[in-house]
């Protein structure tokens, strides 16, 4: 085990911008004024979970069930940009009446433990060593625990008008993010506007 601070603040930065919890709060928002509800720790620890077997196992867990890591991403794109059409559109294509609301699906995974995260991982497991990536890892998980515990309060603070702009706005921006993530794992070169 070779503890480097270097390595740990390099993995912690990384994973940190791609797990984006603070962008992901106007999305939390819209889950808990539909279910009513999110279980701080429980997505927190289903979304270490996923993490952990991720980093444990990696692509030989996705090929249990024949799938590589390029699937996986665009399965996980379907699922954000049908995320970011209810947030634009105001349409309900996830039912949130399963015990605990959205606290697993959507939060837990595709949100934090999303397809780009997870391939994060995987990349990370091949240029650092793991001990550094868990101590990371572990430092976004309290990170992601503190903010889906003040969602409440963030709620308040920025009142019903900017909830309504930035819900929009962040809706166009999963929206995006899953465009690109399905053309990066699909191959597909679009043309370069001139």
């Amino acid at each position: 085990m070779n503890f480097d601070l270097i390595e740990i603040v390099a993995t912690f930065m990384v994973l940190f911008a791609i797990i984006d919890i603070p962008g992901s709060i106007p999305i939390i928002l819209n889950i808990k004024a539909k279910t009513g509800n999110v279980n701080a720790g429980k997505a927190t620890l289903v979304s270490l979970g996923i993490f952990l077997a991720f980093l444990v196992f990696g692509e030989k867990l996705l090929g249990l069930f024949g799938i590589d890591a390029s699937s996986f991403a665009i399965a996980g794109s379907f699922i954000i940009f049908l995320l970011g059409m209810e947030m634009v559109l105001g349409a309900e294509f996830f039912k949130h009446d399963s015990p605990g609301g959205g606290t697993i699906v959507p939060i837990a995974f595709p949100l934090i433990a999303g397809a780009g995260s997870i391939t994060t991982i995987l990349s990370l497991r091949a240029e650092y060593e793991p001990v550094n990536i868990l101590v990371a890892l572990l430092l976004n998980m309290i990170i992601v625990y503190i903010v889906l515990r003040m969602t409440s309060t963030i709620e308040r603070w920025l009142g019903p008008t900017w909830l309504h702009i930035l819900k929009k706005f962040f809706g166009i921006i999963l929206i995006a993010i899953a465009v690109r993530l399905f053309i990066n794992n699909t191959g597909i070169n679009l043309p370069h506007g001139s």
